[in-house]
């Protein structure tokens, strides 16, 4: 198992899958920087129409295949073995790049064109082997790791491949010649590391194929909309797309009229984006602890709207009088500001992205998990049509600048977020719970392995503060179904965190009879369907900083529903804020910022040994003596 991300780039069961992603979207972007290139300058020798519409036909062209055929490339990847479609679709490259080798050579708009066509495809089928052959090549520890890897590997091939096609076709007089070779041999090396990928066995091999594009779209969503946070976890990637295909398009543009800047900024700030994501990407492993880390989604959405706020204030008004190089521009204040703005933007954005790939995959059923990502291409393809729809409603209807553009994009992002967030609050409040442990507390974990990675189980704990729970949620991986006292459940501001976590209230029954009857008959039905039930045996929180004697109740579970039970102690959360010691709880300031915080695991109790005062003793060994 890898420690780190980069670790990762070491094992054949990802660098070849890494490389060979790579370098698809990094041929991809050198053949069509150098085409959209060649058209704007020497159109006319090829046809009438005008640079301009071909602009928009090239784009149109590259993205249709998204819309005719990703149900068809979904289906095929959850039938077959992955692996073996990825060698067919890398040498159906080598094919499509001699196509636009001849085109280039003898200048044949229709073959090349084509060729865009048959790139556009070639995207199309790989996008649902690209993210669906993750969860069965690497652990869930490092799905989010491998995920950070490919967004940033994408980011930065559309950065390189667009700068290097851009400069091997300016070259005169042999630049198509040099693109022609140039694509042919990203396309070979591709095929050869395609050899190197690992078998990834297929997902469903009975599957019946549904030709028919139209149909096989429409059940995909029906399908879809079946997992309301998929379903809205793919309308948040979405709108990703949206945000940044709007930026990107409009970069060159905004460079020339609102910053006075040349060609060699305009490749500096689509550097600076690039990187931007590339960073927080990375960040992204760090930041979540290896774990699908659904809290940095909205932080990443706040910075979207916060940066493309700014964005817009910070050229507001600006009229440049004269074309500026580099150098001139670097040394300016105001653009400076810019700069920290995209590089902010691509970062969130990095934050932002690599959760919601990792959640797709991970709560995705495996035998229908590329036809998800199928869906989710489709509906990407269609946010970035309505980016490019919204621009020319801003810019030539309303005749409104590019920074007012950028001005309402942003606000739309903070209007999208919230409506995510609304209706799915598991965002929010992982958002909340991540915000304030990162704050408070340095929680190292001991031991998570024996806890067990499906079926259901039961975790018994110490109970040392109210914060207890969220200590826990933070920790373990699979999220807990935590059975709390419901005075606790009832603390303002953190009931929305219990409610929005199902955690089951409980009260004793000479409190309320029939509140603990529905909790035992809640604890029973989560354990039936399969989820991790957490309780604090105690029944209280300690005023003492020993452990109280564990009650019955867990008897009553596993006589109901016999499960493994796991036990844990938590340590260090006595004396703190949140604890009882010396008076009420939150009667005092906090100890210090990042208090250091323990969660040791022990081994499974198997149902038929166990009791109360077992569970207890291996508690209190756990915890040892630091309470």
């Amino acid at each position: 198992m890898s420690h780190n991300q980069f670790d990762l780039l070491k094992t054949r069961r990802f660098l070849p899958f890494f490389s060979t992603q790579f370098l698809g979207a990094f041929n991809d972007n050198v053949f069509k920087q150098s085409l959209i290139i060649l058209l704007a300058f020497n159109a006319a020798s090829m046809t009438d129409l005008p640079a301009s519409t071909l602009a928009n036909l090239c784009a149109g062209l590259f993205i249709l295949p998204f819309f005719l055929f990703s149900a068809t490339a979904g289906q095929l990847a959850d039938k077959y073995e992955k692996t073996k479609l990825i060698k067919i679709i890398k040498g159906a490259e080598i094919v499509i790049m001699l196509l636009a080798a001849i085109g280039f050579h003898f200048q044949q708009l229709w073959l090349l064109l084509t060729a865009l066509f048959l790139m556009g495809t070639h995207s199309t089928a790989f996008g649902p082997i690209k993210y669906a052959i993750l969860p069965q090549a690497l652990t869930k520890n490092e799905l989010v790791g491998g995920n950070a890897l490919v967004e940033m590997g994408t980011s930065l091939a559309i950065l390189f491949g667009s700068m290097l096609g851009g400069f091997l076709i300016a070259i005169k007089p042999d630049g198509k010649e040099l693109v022609s070779f140039t694509v042919l041999a990203i396309a070979v090396l591709g095929f050869i590391t395609s050899w190197r990928i690992p078998k990834a066995e297929s997902s469903n091999p009975d599957l019946k194929i549904n030709w028919n594009p139209i149909s096989e779209t429409w059940r995909n969503f029906q399908f879809i909309k079946q997992n309301r946070t998929i379903l809205l976890s793919i309308l948040a990637i979405s709108w990703f797309w949206f945000y940044g295909a709007t930026f990107l398009t409009q970069i060159p543009n905004y460079t020339k009229t609102v910053l006075g800047g040349d060609e060699h900024v305009v490749t500096f700030l689509l550097t600076v984006f690039s990187v931007g994501i590339a960073i927080g990407s990375l960040l992204c492993e760090r930041l979540s602890d290896k774990k699908v880390e659904l809290g940095l989604v909205p932080f990443g959405s706040i910075g979207l709207t916060c940066f493309g706020v700014d964005l817009y204030f910070a050229t507001h008004g600006l009229q440049p009088e004269t074309t500026q190089t580099f150098s001139h521009f670097i040394a300016d204040s105001t653009h400076q500001r810019v700069i920290f703005d995209l590089l902010g933007i691509g970062i969130f954005g990095g934050f932002y992205i690599v959760p919601l790939y990792a959640l797709i995959q991970a709560r995705s059923e495996p035998s229908h998990r590329a036809r998800i990502i199928a869906g989710n291409n489709i509906v990407n393809a269609f946010l970035m049509v309505l980016s490019a729809a919204l621009a020319i409603v801003v810019l030539s209807v309303f005749h409104r600048s590019i920074s007012e553009l950028f001005l309402v994009t942003a606000i739309l992002s903070a209007v999208v977020s919230l409506y995510i967030y609304t209706v799915i609050p598991e965002f929010f409040m992982r958002f909340l719970v991540w915000i304030f442990l990162s704050f408070f507390y340095k929680i190292k974990k001991n031991n998570l392995q024996h806890i067990p990675e499906e079926g259901a189980c039961v975790l018994v704990c110490n109970h040392v503060s109210f914060y207890d729970a969220l200590i826990l949620s933070a920790a373990i991986r699979r999220p807990p179904r935590f059975v709390m006292y419901h005075t606790i459940f009832k603390t303002p501001i953190l009931s929305f965190i219990f409610r929005t976590a199902k955690a089951i209230p409980i009260a004793p029954a000479k409190e309320d009879p029939a509140l603990l009857e529905k909790a035992y008959a809640d604890i029973a039905q989560a354990l039936a369907e399969g989820e991790v039930v957490c309780i604090f045996p105690e029944g209280r929180i300690t005023d003492t900083g020993e452990m109280y004697p564990f009650k019955n109740g867990i008897m009553r579970i596993i006589e109901q529903t016999p499960v493994p039970v796991v036990p844990i102690a938590l340590r260090g959360m006595w004396g703190s804020i949140s604890s009882r010691k010396d008076g009420a709880a939150f009667s005092k300031l906090p100890r210090r910022f990042r208090s250091p915080v323990e969660v040791n695991v022990g081994m499974p109790v198997m149902p038929s040994h166990v009791s109360p005062e077992l569970l207890q003793s291996k508690v209190a060994e756990l915890r040892g003596d630091w309470k």
